[in-house]
């Protein structure tokens, strides 16, 4: 019985071990450094002002709860989409994680700026966001304005500019392998690579 569970066991894992032994450099993904971060990780660089962001969020969704064990996942808001506003949504974005919103805050902007098609011209805007997320005006404010939110929101300049990242969304794994979306046929597949990148040890 042991042996045909062990024989079981390897007929499921064979192919996503040959899938991922098919993934090439220069295919499915690209070498952006030279050296890897320390611990595996998952960056999604993307905008509020990207139509193609909000389509990716339920891939990404999906992701999160698929990495391996001991792998972290972190999204970074880039400033070089929608002008002084771009900056101005890095840095909320930034408070909806220090007040543990970033979720719904984000399916609210996205909601507000591609479905809705309602601009948002200034901080005001951006705390009625936040009051639709639950959080006081006033605690939001106190957010916006906190060196906590202000070293974070650059912090995401300095990766987006340490990654050259040109265009969004853009997952990069480990800090050294940008993955190429269009290499892939579905989720599926796309979790497999994203997988095995942060697997990979050269």
């Amino acid at each position: 019985m042991k042996k045909l569970f062990i024989l079981f066991l390897g007929l499921i894992l064979l192919p996503v071990s040959a899938q991922s032994a098919d993934f090439k450099e220069g295919e499915n993904y690209t070498v952006i450094s030279q050296t890897a971060s320390e611990t595996p990780q998952v960056t999604e660089y993307f905008s509020f002002y990207c139509g193609h962001c909000r389509a990716f969020e339920p891939i990404m969704k999906a992701l999160k709860p698929e990495l391996l064990e001991g792998v972290t996942f972190k999204k970074n808001h880039v400033n070089f989409l929608g002008g002084e506003m771009g900056v101005a949504l890095t840095n909320a974005y930034a408070a909806a994680e220090i007040l543990q919103v970033e979720d719904i805050f984000t399916d609210l902007v996205f909601n507000h700026l591609q479905i809705q098609r309602k601009k948002i011209t200034g901080e005001e805007d951006i705390l009625d966001i936040f009051e639709q997320a639950g959080v006081n005006r006033q605690e939001a404010k106190s957010a916006l304005q906190s060196f906590t939110v202000v070293g974070r929101a650059s912090q995401m300049k300095r990766n987006t500019e340490k990654s050259a990242i040109r265009g969004v969304p853009a997952v990069i794994v480990n800090g050294k392998y940008e993955v190429n979306r269009g290499s892939v046929k579905d989720t599926k597949e796309f979790i497999a690579l994203v997988n095995y990148l942060t697997q990979k040890k050269d």
